[in-house]
C-alpha cells in the first residue's frame, strides 16, 4: 500500500536490508517495539518512514544519523523500514517514501514534517517543535503522559468496541458470521490480561474503523464460559484465536501490543476482502470518487465495441478482474472506458495516438500517471503494476495538472454495438453526364 505512483523519483533499486545499524544513534522502530517506544513515551519523538531502495531515503540517511546524533538525550529520532513493515506505515497513513511524522503529547496525533531534508531543518524542527511542547506542560494544556494509557484513551480506547461474548450468544455471532473474529479468552484476576486489556480496547477500535466492522475483537471470561473454554481447549490466559467462516480457528501468537494486533487484523481483512469494483466511466463522480478514495486508480481504455463486440471487451475486462483480484491488498481503484467516450481523458494521459487497449494508473494527489508500456495480458500487465508497486516505472504529470471534462456516457449494455443507420440516398434525379468533367 505504500509506496506511491509519482512520489518524487524513488526508482533506484538495490539489494538493502534497511539504511541503519544499532551504531547509529537513530532508533530503529517495528511493530513490536513502536508502542512501547513511542506511544507511551513521554520524549518527542521524529520519525522518518522509508523504503531501503528508495534514493531520496538514501540521500536523507546521513543528514538522519547527523541529526539524530546532535538530538540525542533531547529528542528521540527514529526509522521505521516502511517496505518491510508496510502495516505500520499503513497506520500512519504513509503513502510515499521519505515521510516523516512528528510524535508530540499527544501520540495519536502525529504531525507531518514538512521541513527540508538537511540536518539542520530538522534539528530546527525538532527544537520548535520540543519548545512547543514544554510551553504547553508550562501553560498547564498538556502534562505529558507517563504512560501510553491517557494517549489511548484519547483515542477512544476503551471497551466500548470489544465485543463480550458467552456460551449462549458465541454462535450466533462468531460461527455463522461472514466477519472476521479474534477473540481474547480471559480469566479477571490473570495479570497478563489485565496488561493486555487496554491494548486490545485500542486495537478493537482501531480495527473497527479501519476495516468498517469486517474484522471483529472480542472476548471471552473464560472462568465464567466454561462450556467455550473446554470446547476451544483453553488451557492458560489470555489466549487468542482468530475464526473465519468455512476454518478451523488457529492460534494468534503475535505480538500483544495494539500495533500488533492491528497489523494482523488489517492482514486478514485484505486476504478475505473481495476484489474491487471495476467501474466505468460514465461521469465526473465516477473518475473522481474512486481516484481520489484509493491510492493508485487503474484505468483502462478498452477499444470500440464495434472493433471488438461483447465477447472481446469482456475477454479484456476479465484480464482486468483478474489483476484487481491478484493485487487487492494495494486497494486501488480501477475503471475503464471506452476509446473515444473520454477523448479529454486520453489527451490528458498521452493515450491514443498507439493504439487500444491502453492502460494508465494515476495517482490524484500528485496527478501524476505511468503507462503500460507491455501487452494488455496477465503477463503484460502484471509486470507493469509489480513495478509501480516496488516504486519503478517512469512516470509524467497529467496533462493540464488536473482531471479534464468528463463526459456523461450511456453505460454500456453489454451487447455487441450497431453501426449507426445511415438514411438511403436516392440518386435516380442525378443525372451525372451534366457534371463537369474537370471537377471528377
Amino acid at each position: 500500500l505504500l509506496f506511491v505512483l509519482g512520489t518524487v523519483s524513488c526508482t533506484l533499486f538495490l539489494a538493502v536490508n534497511g539504511l541503519y545499524s544499532a551504531s547509529d544513534d537513530v532508533i530503529e522502530l517495528t511493530p513490536s517495539n513502536f508502542n512501547k517506544e513511542v506511544i507511551q513515551s513521554e520524549s518527542l519523538w521524529l520519525v522518518e518512514f522509508y523504503a531501503p531502495w528508495c534514493g531520496h531515503c538514501q540521500r536523507l540517511t546521513p543528514e538522519w544519523k547527523k541529526a539524530a546524533t546532535a538530538l540525542k538525550g533531547v529528542v528521540k529520532v527514529g526509522a521505521v523500514d516502511a517496505d518491510k513493515h508496510q502495516s505500520l506505515g499503513g497506520q500512519y497513513g504513509v503513502r510515499g517514501f521519505p515521510t516523516i511524522k512528528i510524535f508530540g503529547a499527544n501520540k495519536n496525533k502525529a504531525e507531518d514534517y514538512q521541513g527540508g531534508r538537511t540536518s539542520d531543518a530538522i534539528v530546527d524542527a525538532a527544537l520548535s517543535a520540543l519548545r512547543s511542547l514544554v510551553k504547553d506542560r508550562l501553560s498547564g494544556r498538556s502534562g505529558g503522559y507517563s504512560s501510553g494509557k491517557q494517549s489511548r484513551e484519547s483515542g477512544g480506547g476503551d471497551k466500548k468496541d470489544v465485543i463480550e461474548l458467552t456460551d449462549d450468544s458465541f454462535d450466533k455471532n462468531v460461527i455463522n458470521s461472514d466477519d472476521v473474529w479474534m477473540v481474547e479468552f480471559y480469566a479477571p484476576w490473570c495479570g497478563h490480561c489485565k496488561n493486555l486489556e487496554p491494548e486490545w480496547a485500542a486495537a478493537a477500535t482501531e480495527v473497527k474503523e479501519q476495516t468498517k466492522g469486517k474484522v471483529k475483537l472480542a472476548a471471552v471470561d473464560a472462568t465464567v464460559n466454561q462450556m467455550l473454554a473446554g470446547r476451544y481447549g483453553i488451557r492458560g490466559f489470555p489466549t487468542i484465536k482468530i475464526f473465519q467462516k468455512g476454518e478451523d480457528p488457529v492460534d494468534y501468537d503475535g505480538g500483544r501490543t495494539r500495533s500488533d494486533i492491528v497489523a494482523r487484523a488489517l492482514d486478514l481483512f485484505s486476504d478475505n476482502a473481495p476484489p474491487p469494483e471495476l467501474l466505468e466511466i460514465i461521469s465526473e463522480d465516477v473518475l473522481k470518487s474512486t481516484c481520489d478514495a484509493h491510492q493508485l486508480c487503474i484505468i483502462s481504455v478498452l477499444p470500440h465495441i464495434l472493433d471488438t463486440g461483447a465477447s472481446g471487451r469482456n475477454s479484456y475486462l476479465d484480464v482486468m478482474l483478474k489483476m484487481a483480484e491478484k493485487y487487492k491488498k494495494k486497494m486501488w481503484g480501477w475503471l475503464w472506458t471506452e476509446a473515444g467516450a473520454q477523448s479529454d481523458l486520453e489527451s490528458s494521459l498521452g493515450i491514443g495516438g498507439f493504439g487500444y487497449p491502453a492502460m494508465a494508473a494515476i495517482n490524484a494527489r500528485k496527478m501524476k500517471f505511468a503507462l503500460l508500456k507491455g501487452s494488455f495480458s496477465e503477463q503484460g500487465i502484471n509486470e507493469f503494476l509489480r513495478e509501480l508497486s516496488v516504486g519503478r516505472g517512469s512516470t509524467a504529470p497529467v496533462g493540464g495538472g488536473a482531471f479534464p471534462k468528463i463526459h456523461s456516457v450511456e453505460p454500456w449494455d453489454g451487447k455487441d454495438g450497431e453501426l449507426p443507420v445511415e438514411d438511403d440516398i436516392d440518386l435516380s434525379d442525378v443525372d451525372l453526364d451534366d457534371w463537369d468533367k474537370d471537377e471528377l
